[in-house]
């Protein structure tokens, strides 16, 4: 009897080891706080995972640039230190420069246009580059329509934009934009961002609303004006260290969870970008909505002429002709 008690317990202990063995917990890494959109989408991402994978995998979200600035969670996916990534396209093109095309300013027209060009076999063509860079390309989320914060003037013309000091993403497409634009650009990693408008290190910056909400840029910017120069993706990138260990079962989950997060992700910003103005109002900032973007346009075509010279015309091309 005793003898038929401990060999009962030791298979237990045997089949507890053995489920525990199975389960693995992923690092999923973004910049932005954890109630954020991109908070959101991990919340979404870990829930489908959990779900197809009966509990195998789960993941742990890292909010907050806890983990670094963008650049250096990509630089992470590498090598195999984070699992996966929610990342603007902001530092992506170092990595991956087809991904450019997508931060040239004012090509898509609304958020319906710029969605449907991601999600057809343009926006996997791009996806599947980033295998090129050591990174394994899952989705494309969303952060919104890039809009200009200040702490100096109203900005309704390019006149209102020279000479200010705007941080930007480290990428060269942005910062050329706003050279055109007589701004001086100053490259940070966002996590740094707030300490900068707080002590006047830089003027301004730019992010779509569900950025500026989640930071509460509000209490460092006085002036929002609603640009829309720039269509801000997200990229949902994964480590190839660890996805060459899965079975094509297995990545499909991942694959799930990812237009999962994706989905979760753009119903937030819809959201946000039908109440977010009038919060950014209710909090005291003063919101320019009647900017004419024409003299904008026509101002950043040299922005054009110099990617093209850099990275040919093909998918900007595709892009311009798609029809929805």
């Amino acid at each position: 009897m005793r003898l038929a008690t401990m060999t009962a317990v030791a298979c237990g202990l045997l089949l507890t080891a053995g489920t525990a063995e199975a389960q693995r917990e992923l690092i999923l890494g973004h910049s932005l706080s954890d109630t954020s959109h991109y908070g959101i989408g991990a919340k979404a991402f870990n829930e489908t995972l959990e779900e197809l994978s009966d509990g195998q995998f789960t993941v742990r979200e890292h909010p907050a640039g806890s983990l670094g600035g963008e650049r250096d969670m990509i630089e992470g996916l590498q090598i195999g230190t984070v699992d996966l990534v929610i990342t603007s396209t902001g530092p992506l093109g170092n990595f991956v420069p087809e991904t450019y095309v997508l931060d040239l300013p004012f090509l898509f027209e609304d958020y319906d246009h710029a969605r449907a060009i991601l999600d057809s076999e343009i926006g996997q063509e791009l996806l599947d580059k980033m295998g090129d860079s050591e990174l394994i390309g899952l989705a494309w989320s969303e952060n919104g329509f890039r809009h200009l914060t200040n702490s100096r003037n109203s900005v309704r013309e390019p006149q209102h934009v020279d000479g200010l000091k705007i941080r930007t993403m480290e990428n060269q497409v942005h910062m050329d934009a706003f050279r055109e634009l007589g701004a001086s650009p100053a490259p940070m990693a966002f996590p740094e961002l707030f300490t900068a408008l707080q002590q006047g290190t830089v003027d301004a910056q730019e992010n779509p609303i569900t950025v500026i909400v989640a930071t509460k840029f509000w209490e460092v910017q006085d002036h929002l004006s609603l640009t829309g120069h720039v269509y801000s993706p997200a990229a949902i990138l994964a480590s190839p260290v660890f996805w060459s260990e899965l079975s094509e079962e297995e990545k499909g989950w991942f694959q799930e969870a990812a237009a999962a997060s994706a989905k979760a992700t753009r119903d937030e910003v819809s959201r946000l970008e039908s109440e977010g103005i009038e919060l950014l109002r209710d909090e005291g900032m003063e919101v320019v909505t009647d900017v004419d973007v024409a003299p904008f346009q026509q101002q950043i075509q040299p922005v054009y002429e110099a990617f093209e010279e850099r990275h040919g015309s093909e998918m900007l091309e595709r892009i311009q002709a798609f029809e929805r």
